[in-house]
């Protein structure tokens, strides 16, 4: 009951907060710390969810949608964060209200999923790549978006959703630094897993963990064109959106299977 309390309250405060955000997207004095209060309480609310629901007595709950929750809530907190630095606000209209369908289904009676272990080093290496899948898939968003601005841009059609997006520059930068932090994060976790687990390609791993490497190679050629050939606009948003795809295959493709078809 206090689950499902704590999810619908963390809804409501994501969705007024996407609400406001739409609401004074054409205003010049757009209060932007006003607009987004209510989606730092509903990271809280959700931060206290995601807690009673992972750290159960027998070890750490990691099932698909409390999975699903926990990157989802990284999301939001990586878009208060960076609205500190720029006016990236408006990419809360989609991302809060999918935090708070994410908090919905958590909160749900859905079969836990536990990961019995004591040992730091292998909860580390869980989080670390938690937190690699949630920045490359806020990175993969980001470049959807920019995919969005350039056709508008390129067809002259500059209306619409696009008035409302952070400038191309700022959405790019932000494309980048999300990428950056994420194929960090992605590298430590794949060099944590081959120190830290017995069996890196158990055959319950060996997709996930396969998978996991390609996207972290095309991630790594991504950066590499970056730093030495300037590498941006579509050129950039293939790349990421390829990784994108291979990481997610390799992370809720195995979690999908292992948990609903193969149960």
């Amino acid at each position: 009951m206090y689950s499902i309390l704590a999810s619908v309250l963390a809804t409501a405060f994501y969705c007024l907060s996407a609400f406001l955000i739409f609401k004074q997207l054409n205003q010049s004095n757009q209060k932007r710390w006003v607009v987004l209060a209510p989606a730092l309480l509903a990271t809280l609310l959700q931060s206290i969810l995601l807690n009673n629901l992972i750290y159960q007595g027998e070890g750490l709950n990691f099932n698909f949608f409390t999975t699903f929750s926990l990157i989802s809530w990284l999301i939001s907190i990586q878009i208060l964060l960076s609205a500190y630095f720029m006016r990236i606000e408006s990419l809360g209209i989609a991302i809060f209200p999918i935090s708070g369908l994410a908090s919905i289904f958590a909160g749900m009676d859905f079969p836990v999923h536990l990961i019995s272990t004591g040992d730091n080093a292998i909860q580390g290496h869980i989080l670390i790549s938690i937190v690699a899948y949630a920045l490359i898939t806020l990175g993969a968003f980001q470049a959807s978006l920019l995919a969005y601005q350039d056709h508008a841009i390129r067809s002259h059609h500059p209306g619409g959703l696009i008035r409302f997006l952070p400038p191309l520059y700022d959405m790019e930068s932000f494309l980048f630094v999300c990428l950056g932090f994420g194929f960090a994060c992605l590298s430590i976790s794949l060099i944590s897993g081959f120190f830290f687990l017995e069996d890196i390609f158990a055959q319950h791993l060996v997709h996930k963990t396969v998978l996991s490497i390609v996207a972290w190679f095309i991630l790594g050629i991504l950066m590499f064109g970056r730093i030495k050939f300037g590498w941006r606009g579509r050129k950039a948003i293939r790349w990421t959106l390829t990784a994108f795809v291979f990481l997610m295959l390799a992370f809720f493709g195995t979690k999908l299977v292992l948990e609903f078809i193969l149960q």
